[in-house]
């Protein structure tokens, strides 16, 4: 081979030999990118892993505050949960639920270790609200809960925060025409319209024997059954029913914040007086009408006593001969449906706004107004025969603030009630009315022609005479049994006369079944009782405006979520929503 081909030969070799290394270089440059590549992905993806356990752990971690807030709220109302703010500050998930959170630490918004942000981001208002209950209106408050969670032992230091938000909405009872805190029943025999809201706590059973129509919402915890209850054996229903808003079943329950179970039977505590030694400021103690009350009526078997409530220590007589002015002891007459004598405790509601109005017992201690609640307590012992109860009369005109009248007894109504404009009679114009409702353990309404004279003659010498009440009514009733049906809603309020088709009921008010009756026990349905009134009912407007709800108005609760979101550490603003 000559020189000039081994010279061709060797740069030839040459250049083979760079190219390899340079495609060599090449590829380890390649490589090392596509290393650095999946090393920065692997650490992305580590870290988005980690971000994502985190924001998990921040839920988990606003998760159990809202649920000690949301079980002190339906226990114990705003009350409760007021109390027990600096305590869920304090509250983180720990290993004592899991050893899974030994690894984790969790940090309220200033850094703190162990800690949550727990603030209220609103104030209490009034409002309209949504979802299940489109419509009502609630004393709504918001309160902000954030956490952040870091993994301990994680490799790259990761934090995310979590904002939860949960409103918390007490809604007046009597926002609703009907409500019950367990099974409801609605029939009619004639026409029948329901012209505001209706809840049932438990079943509902829409069984018309007319026309029967529901202006407003309706709504049941458990399922609404066009149909007879099982234990009705009455025919199947032949009448109609309209839903002039569609009827929604399965949403959540609102109750009571008394701190116990709400069955029926629970709730009717809040009628009676507390047992001794409960406190007064535990969730049921604050509940209790009789706690509540701007003056306390006792009866005795002999004698009759006033004073002042709870908010003083009952520490303050009304003098006797003044209570006499307005309380009689002395009538009684006959229950055709309870088969017993009423002996009732008569209030003369007339002579009662007059005392109020110049009284120098409680006005001073109610900084100069009218009592606007009374809770009747019977200690009076009465054969199996009679029946003790409380009865309002003369009963048109009230105290400037309205009034509350509440007892464990039976009550009645007799004549008209809260309507000083006598036009206005027999109307649903409740524009010259004052706040009032009536709570016992069962309600009956005597018209403006009763006699007590005449309660044992035959019902159809029992004439009626057109009458009309305004008031929200909260008692008991007897529910359906084998073989004897409760009366349902509409006859929730009993009647004990003859009405005829000339004369009317009028009802503007609001229907709460809340609990079995304890003493006014018999069912309804029985020979000789009444023969029933046409119904003018209608639920009050004036309930929609806070300021003209009847005073000692109970709340139902409940609690929603209103917002979701990520946050850096630190922050308690959102920047996003979910």
């Amino acid at each position: 081979m000559g020189m000039a081909n081994r010279d061709r030969y060797s740069r030839q070799e040459g250049s083979a030999l760079l190219m390899t290394m340079v495609m060599t270089g090449v590829a380890f440059v390649t490589l090392a990118g596509i290393m650095q590549y999946a090393a920065t992905n692997a650490k992305l993806a580590d870290r988005a892993n980690q971000y994502n356990r985190a924001v998990s752990a921040a839920e988990g971690a606003t998760e159990k505050v809202v649920s000690q807030m949301t079980q002190d709220f339906l226990n114990g109302g705003d009350a409760l949960v007021g109390a027990n703010m600096a305590s869920y500050v304090q509250i983180t998930p720990t290993s004592a639920d899991s050893s899974y959170w030994a690894d984790w630490q969790f940090t309220d918004t200033g850094g703190n270790i162990g800690a949550t942000y727990v603030q209220q981001s609103s104030a209490t208002n009034y409002v309209v609200l949504g979802s299940s209950y489109a419509g009502l209106q609630g004393f709504a408050s918001i309160y902000s809960i954030i956490s952040n969670a870091r993994e301990l032992d994680a490799y790259q230091n990761v934090v995310a925060g979590v904002m939860q938000q949960v409103q918390l909405v007490a809604i007046p009872i009597f926002q609703f025409a009907m409500y019950t805190s367990g099974e409801m029943e609605i029939s009619c025999g004639q026409p029948f319209s329901v012209t505001g809201p209706v809840h049932s706590n438990g079943l509902l059973y829409v069984e018309p024997d007319n026309a029967l129509t529901f202006e407003s919402g309706v709504t049941a915890v458990g399922n609404i059954t066009i149909g007879r209850d099982p234990l009705d054996t009455r025919a199947a229903p032949a009448g109609s029913v309209v839903y002039e808003v569609p009827a929604v079943s399965g949403v959540p329950p609102l109750t009571l914040p008394i701190g116990t179970s709400n069955s029926p039977l629970a709730i009717r505590a809040i009628i009676d007086p507390p047992p001794l030694g409960e406190s007064p400021s535990s969730s049921l103690g604050r509940e209790r009408y009789y706690n509540q009350a701007d003056m306390v009526v006792v009866v005795s078997s002999n004698s009759v006593s006033a004073s002042s409530g709870l908010y003083n220590g009952f520490m303050t007589g009304v003098p006797t001969n003044q209570v006499a002015g307005f309380v009689t002891t002395t009538n009684s007459f006959w229950d055709a449906r309870e088969s017993k004598t009423v002996l009732p405790i008569d209030i003369n509601i007339a002579a009662f706004d007059s005392w109020s109005a110049s009284n120098a017992s409680l006005r001073p201690l109610l900084g100069g107004r009218d009592v606007s609640s009374i809770y009747v307590l019977d200690l009076r012992a009465v054969s199996a025969t009679q029946l003790a109860a409380v009865r309002v009369t003369h009963g048109t005109n009230l105290p400037s603030r309205g009034l509350t009248v509440a007892t464990a007894d039976p009550l009645y109504v007799l004549g008209d009630f809260n309507q000083s404009n006598t036009n206005n009679l027999g109307t649903t114009n409740t524009t010259t009315t004052m706040p009032a409702s009536l709570v016992a353990d069962a309600i009956t309404i005597l018209s403006d022609g009763w006699q007590d004279a005449n309660s044992s003659i035959n019902v159809i010498s029992r004439v009626a005479k057109s009458t009309t009440v305004n008031a929200a009514i909260l008692a008991g009733a007897v529910d359906t049994v084998e073989g004897h049906y409760s009366g349902g809603m509409e006859n929730f309020m009993r009647f004990l006369e003859s009405w005829g088709s000339a004369n009317v009921f009028t009802y503007n008010g609001s229907l709460i079944k809340m609990f079995p009756s304890q003493y006014a026990t018999n069912y309804w349905g029985g020979t000789n009782v009444y023969n029933p009134p046409a119904r003018n009912w209608a639920f009050d407007l004036n309930f929609n405006n806070p300021a003209k709800l009847p005073p000692l108005t109970p709340s139902l609760l409940q609690v929603g979520r209103s917002q979701w979101a990520t946050l850096g550490p630190g922050q308690t603003v959102a920047n996003s929503n979910f």
